[in-house]
């Protein structure tokens, strides 16, 4: 058996009117929440809390969009008059505030310009990850992004397979930055300097997180599939059918005796895989950048500006706070879009995006667009997840934290690297991968005088980069009134030292936990 061939968006259609049917049921009232979440899932569709409204994940293989993607969206946000869009840790650009009519519209037209949101939720192959700046970031190793598309392609095959026990989420890394966190992802291939993989599997953060499991050295990058078709059979057969709780693959890490044994497992069924079929990649090849530009030094020096490995070429980060895209910032972005050639839009892992295949010229003009829209600092830069305003299964609102905290920070007048980026998640399940953060919070409950109160849980010295991996250490809940005041305590503390916050709490991880004390209740 050879490697399937791509799936047409189009043949999707057929399974949109069993969606409509069940939605309609389900706004009429005949439908319980648990029952339609555990049915929208496989649309990438859910019921937003409050069950008034819903969201649609447009999934955007490996962060990538292309001239007609943003065309398509923008020209949905102008017909439909949305007002809500957010892009997502796991690179995506979610919809919000939808009515029924505007899903079924959308999740239609979608697959017309290659947009598929199904399987978007649900137990099924998520949205591919990549590193953002694949192709054109100086000091890769090499450009994994058509491996990685490649790769999102050969998933969608699975979705209609037999179902697995929870989501699969598979990363691509091109550098040690590790940014798509491919190092803790059910199966993560990180790029070597010899142009080839190492691959990790059983992986995860939220409720006992785990690291992954490095299950193969020196990969060649045509046999990648041969290890995405393993984990889906190890996760079949080894995963938890019977504990929803327990049913993410970082848990077999223990369910098979540990890490080694289950390295042995995958590779048994890595075998199997050999044994039985042909899934060798032919005619992936990288589409070089053809433009060309005059390096412009003053540019490169902004802080919102990465010069790419392309001489004379640059990439603007657009970074809406929150990940909260302004719709009107994104329809003028798509619009300049259209007449530059090459440019393209990428979706990072903490709900940004850079703006890639600029001369200096389109550079500046993609700074003005998104000046009003983008974070002004590295701490503004923080993630959260979309929070318990939104989300059915969030505790706290991480959206509204965030945005008091910025406003905190700015009235304070903090320099910019005086605190860092930050990470918050409303709930265990850590949308927000508030355990990667060097600080991270996670929605909680304190009782104060018999009465529960919202709060936060604080993480502390978690480590993303490739070869430091570290999760956060838990230091105690803090009242969510509390976090803004913490937060400008600290970075007054660190402005005063005159070091960034990286290298002061590098030399004094003790006088940080004496600050956090204070606050915890």
């Amino acid at each position: 058996m050879s490697v399937p061939q791509k799936i047409d968006p189009q043949n999707w259609k057929q399974e949109l009117p069993a969606f409509r049917a069940k939605t309609d049921e389900f706004y009429a009232g005949q439908v319980d929440k648990a029952a339609y979440k555990g049915f929208s899932g496989f649309y990438g569709s859910y019921a937003q809390r409050g069950a008034k409204a819903s969201m649609l994940r447009l999934r955007m293989t490996a962060g990538r969009v292309t001239k007609a993607k943003m065309a398509f969206v923008a020209d949905a946000i102008r017909r439909l008059h949305l007002e809500h869009l957010h892009f997502t840790t796991c690179q995506t650009i979610q919809l919000h505030d939808l009515q029924s009519d505007q899903v079924y519209d959308l999740m239609e037209k979608a697959l017309d310009v290659g947009i598929v949101t199904i399987g978007g939720g649900g137990d099924y192959p998520r949205n591919i990850t990549c590193s953002p700046l694949a192709g054109v970031e100086p000091g890769e190793y090499f450009n994994v992004l058509p491996w990685a598309e490649a790769a999102g392609d050969y998933l969608m095959h699975f979705v209609k397979a037999e179902k697995m026990p929870r989501k699969l989420k598979v990363s691509f890394s091109s550098s040690p930055s590790n940014l798509p966190h491919t190092t803790y992802r059910d199966l993560g291939f990180t790029a070597r300097a010899d142009g080839k993989f190492d691959v990790y599997s059983a992986g995860g953060l939220g409720n006992n997180p785990r690291f992954a499991v490095r299950v193969a050295e020196a990969v060649d990058p045509d046999q990648i599939l041969y290890y995405i078709k393993a984990m889906w059979l190890t996760f079949r057969a080894y995963g938890n059918y019977d504990n929803r709780a327990r049913a993410r693959s970082r848990y077999m890490q223990d369910a098979l005796g540990g890490p080694e044994q289950y390295a042995e497992a995958f590779r048994a069924k890595l075998k199997e895989v050999y044994d039985t079929e042909d899934l060798t990649l032919t005619g992936i090849a990288e589409t070089p950048v053809a433009k060309t530009g005059t390096p412009d030094p003053a540019l490169a020096a902004n802080p919102r500006v990465a010069a790419q490995k392309q001489p004379g070429l640059y990439a603007v980060a657009w970074h809406p706070i929150g990940g909260h895209a302004d719709p009107a910032v994104f329809c003028a972005v798509s619009d300049a879009l259209q007449d530059i050639p090459e440019a393209e839009l990428r979706l990072t892992p903490d709900e940004g995006s850079w703006i890639i295949n600029l001369t200096a010229g389109e550079a500046r003009r993609l700074l003005d667009l998104t000046a009003p829209n983008s974070a002004a600092s590295l701490f503004e830069t923080s993630v959260a997840c979309i929070g318990a305003s939104v989300c059915q299964q969030g505790l706290r609102d991480s959206q509204a934290l965030l945005t008091d905290c910025v406003a905190a920070v700015r009235a304070a007048s903090l320099p910019d690297g005086a605190l860092p980026q930050i990470h918050i998640s409303g709930c265990p399940s850590s949308c927000g991968t508030h355990q990667t953060g060097i600080i991270g919070f996670r929605g909680a409950a304190k009782v104060v005088d018999g009465k529960p109160n919202a709060a936060f849980t604080l993480y502390a010295g978690g480590c993303e980069r490739q070869g430091s991996e570290k999760m956060g250490r838990e230091l105690g809940v803090i009242l969510v009134e509390n976090i803004p005041v913490f937060l400008v305590r600290l970075g007054r503390t660190v402005a005063a030292s005159g070091q960034t916050f990286q290298d002061w709490y590098a030399a004094n991880p003790s006088e940080f936990d004496k600050i956090a004390a204070e606050f915890l209740a």
